[in-house]
């Protein structure tokens, strides 16, 4: 499958410059799957019984946080910023994530993203509410919805019994460690991807794309959501990888100067 069946955007100035780093955005991919891999064997294999109680909820929301770095991996790959100069390579390495992510089909997922940056915050976007309930919790419900699939939950349920009574992974394991993380980072990819850069601010949206940053130190950004919260930047300039957001945010604010 090439690059060109995806639609990619002609590459601008600044998304030129970015792709011109691709193995380093390679290395960070590679970098964002190792870590999240090795740190979920790692839980999965331990003796939660000689663990203090205090520590488990941290090693959940650091699961989280990983597996969000593992699906903004692939998201970067939808837009061909993961590894440019090879498109068969950043297709397969974001194809490979969303199945870890979730046995996620990349083709939907990327036919489906583009109608979002083509048509965002509108009726047409599937990550968008449905027009009357604009509540996050219902937003989140209808979101999800979109993403739902029988054939996925009978597929991750497999697995689950398969790891429990084959590879013999505790049960209790497997539920924090493994599937309550991957639900909880849907919640945070949802709340600072979707609902708070495109929900209707008071008195419209001020630009095309219907989005709105929101700047937070590059640290906080950083956990937050791998600098998603930049998200004007991503659809003015969506072959950016998440990783050079910031400079290129702080590069407009010098521009507009």
């Amino acid at each position: 499958m090439t690059g060109a069946s995806y639609n990619y955007p002609h590459p601008s100035e600044i998304e030129q410059k970015a792709a011109s780093e691709s193995s380093l955005a390679l290395i960070i991919a590679l970098g964002v799957i190792g870590i999240w891999a090795a740190s979920l064997i790692g839980l999965l294999s331990l003796n939660l019984n000689q663990i203090p109680g205090w520590v488990i909820p941290a090693m959940m929301l650091w699961q989280m946080f990983l597996y969000t770095g593992l699906f903004i991996t692939a998201h970067d790959a939808m837009h061909g910023a993961l590894f440019p100069s090879n498109i068969k390579v950043n297709n397969t390495i974001g194809t490979l994530c969303v199945l870890l992510y979730g046995l996620f089909s990349y083709k939907k997922l990327l036919k489906k993203h583009w109608m979002h940056h083509h048509h965002p915050a509108s009726e047409l976007d599937p990550d968008f509410h449905d027009g009357k309930h604009k509540n996050p919790i219902v937003w989140y419900l209808h979101f999800m919805q979109g993403y739902w699939s029988w054939r996925r939950l009978v597929g991750l349920m497999v697995i689950f019994n398969l790891a429990e009574f084959c590879l013999h992974i505790p049960e209790k394991n497997l539920v924090l460690f493994w599937v309550i993380p991957s639900i909880a980072s849907s919640l945070q990819l949802f709340f600072f991807g979707t609902f708070l850069p495109h929900r209707e601010p008071e008195g419209g949206y001020p630009s095309a794309h219907r989005a709105k940053t929101f700047a937070l130190p590059t640290l906080l950004s950083f956990l937050a959501c791998y600098h998603f919260g930049y998200h004007e930047e991503h659809h003015e300039y969506p072959r950016v990888p998440w990783w050079r957001l910031p400079k290129v945010h702080h590069a407009r604010l010098q521009n507009a100067l």
